[in-house]
């Protein structure tokens, strides 16, 4: 158990995972399946104006003025219910689930069924903006596939924004809770992530999830998801090979955790 309280700190390369064969895609969890329906509880989206209003003021930086922004990884929508005000948002996830959350919480957005390692659609936009989604590429190798992906649907001039939960060098086994309630139903969970082999560049995290409704009574569901951990040096390659300029900036937030390291992606102009 020794791995589980061994910090990273000051740790810069991780050998690149070839766990391909134990792998759950996103959009094969029951977090974004069965339990979909649960979403709007488990992670509201009043919990997530802070942070958006950090990320619009990001977007705002880019060298041209930003209107349209390609959101990968969308999830639920929540980032988007409070970025459509400022800009036009299109919608990719991978979860038709959570596209259905994502539809009737944001009807006025356009929404794309789609993988973010290979989507192409037929337009480019002023910014591209992708979340913690980011975090279920696993491997180097799946990494560069979304940034790509990003970099191929950036305007020339644009910005594209990342937003991993965690790098390498200050990742720390941590645990977080919450959930809530609406009229009739009742939502909580308990997520511990950690690190079982510091060799390759996959976390993981346990979570439990306490789902109460009248005509069911309560039910527990326990899962594990498989998240990817990179270095910084890593994803800074990764988006200068892709054809970006790169900057980071540190995420500004009063929420009981630390904040994030969010990469920024210029593409040169033509």
């Amino acid at each position: 158990m020794d791995d589980m309280t061994d910090g990273r700190a000051g740790r810069t390369s991780r050998k690149t995972s070839s766990a391909e064969h134990h792998r759950s895609m996103p959009n094969e969890y029951q977090l974004y399946n069965e339990l979909a329906g649960w979403w709007p509880l488990i992670s509201p989206p009043s919990e997530y104006v802070e942070e958006a209003a950090f990320f619009a003021e990001v977007l705002g930086r880019a060298s041209h003025p930003v209107r349209s922004v390609l959101e990968l990884g969308s999830g639920g929508g929540n980032n988007a219910a409070h970025l459509k005000s400022r800009f036009t948002m299109t919608l990719v996830e991978l979860s038709e689930n959570m596209l259905a959350i994502s539809r009737r919480l944001n009807p006025e957005c356009v929404h794309h069924a789609g993988d973010m390692r290979t989507i192409r659609l037929d337009e480019t936009f002023d910014a591209i903006f992708v979340h913690d989604a980011i975090g279920y590429m696993l491997t180097e190798s799946e990494l560069r596939q979304a940034v790509d992906t990003a970099f191929a649907h950036c305007h020339p001039g644009g910005l594209a924004v990342f937003v991993p939960d965690d790098v390498a060098e200050t990742f720390e086994p941590y645990t977080e809770h919450g959930g809530s309630d609406d009229a009739d139903r009742g939502a909580r969970f308990l997520a511990w992530s950690w690190d079982p082999d510091v060799e390759d560049t996959v976390i993981q995290t346990e979570y439990v999830f306490l789902l109460h409704a009248p005509e069911s009574g309560t039910t527990v569901v326990h899962e594990t998801h498989r998240t990817g951990l990179f270095s910084r040096e890593a994803w800074r390659q990764i988006l200068r090979d892709a054809g970006f300029r790169v900057d980071v900036v540190t995420e500004r937030n009063t929420e009981d955790r630390p904040p994030r390291e969010v990469f920024l992606g210029t593409r040169p102009p033509c």
